[in-house]
């Protein structure tokens, strides 16, 4: 028999506006901790330097956390030119520096380079395992560290300001993977100017944008029922980051049989919907407006393989 969890069972998704300074898992802890819920979760790391969007997903919705961190992300970020450092952000140690500064021209001319499908080595600061160790432990005893170079999508790339020669703000839109440190590292590379990350934001993950966001501050500052409507006001259904997967309608006997982990035939539901199924496919099945489970369809059936307890 399975343990009972501790807490409230809450079910949805919560996008935070997560501050600088705490992790996202500490982040997670502080929402499980004012809010009550049983399980909390996110997706899609921010490191504690940066600010933005960080997905929470309570109850059931940990259950969709992969559809969330496959999404685009969006950043705003500005880079110090002059200036690169062990981290390649601006926490680290200064390692080179240099006097050249690129001009708007120069910067403009070279983003064309670093957008699309580019191959980028991700920073030695990280949390990426090597060897079954995360890289940033063995970079912190001074180890050498070997990542290999990966491929990652970079949608688009603007600059946006050049408050200073000092300075230069960009927005980018990305895919899963991709590190913003290492784009700034390498642009300044390019450049020839060094430089490293002084700010970065994330202004959207998949579904989730800023302007649906909530503030740690606004949960810490309510309590009780303030919180509860606080809570209720800002939480998004689980399906939320589902929306680019087909939905099936199921009728309550359907629905049970799936619930209880069995397979349905697929011919009779798929003649109902409106929606293209083929073989393989992942889909969506709901009952009365509710989310019943993540299925895929397979020999003639759907069969479930993440049941919702909604």
């Amino acid at each position: 028999m399975a343990r009972r969890r501790k807490g409230t069972p809450i079910h949805g998704w919560l996008v935070l506006d997560k501050p600088v300074g705490p992790s996202s898992n500490g982040c997670v802890g502080k929402i499980r901790f004012l809010t009550g819920a049983a399980k909390v979760g996110h997706g899609g790391t921010l490191d504690p330097l940066a600010s933005g969007v960080l997905p929470i997903a309570l109850g059931e919705a940990t259950k969709t956390m992969s559809y969330a961190m496959d999404g685009h992300k969006t950043y705003e970020f500005t880079a110090r030119w002059g200036e690169s450092t062990n981290t390649d952000d601006a926490e680290g140690e200064v390692i080179q520096s240099s006097d050249q500064r690129p001009t708007r021209q120069e910067i403009e001319q070279a983003l064309p380079l670093f957008t699309g499908r580019i191959t980028q080595v991700p920073p030695v600061y990280s949390a990426i395992k090597v060897d079954g160790e995360r890289a940033y432990k063995r970079a912190r005893r001074d180890e050498e560290v070997i990542i290999e170079p990966r491929q990652v999508d970079v949608v688009a790339l603007r600059l946006i300001d050049m408050p200073d020669a000092d300075h230069a703000s960009f927005e980018m839109v990305c895919g899963k993977g991709t590190y913003v440190r290492a784009l700034v590292r390498d642009l300044a590379l390019h450049l020839r100017c060094e430089g490293h990350i002084r700010r970065l934001r994330r202004t959207a993950v998949g579904p989730f944008s800023i302007d649906k966001a909530v503030t740690l501050q606004a949960f810490e500052e309510n309590e009780g029922e303030n919180a509860a409507a606080l809570l209720e006001h800002y939480l998004l259904p689980v399906e939320t980051v589902l929306d680019d997967i087909p939905a099936l309608a199921l009728t309550e006997q359907e629905a049970h049989r799936l619930r209880h982990g069995m397979g349905i035939p697929v011919l009779p539901v798929v003649q109902r919907s409106p929606s293209k199924i083929a073989q393989g496919d992942v889909v969506r099945v709901m009952a009365n407006g509710m989310l019943v489970a993540l299925a895929r369809i397979s020999g003639g059936e759907i069969k479930p393989f993440r049941v919702m307890n909604i």
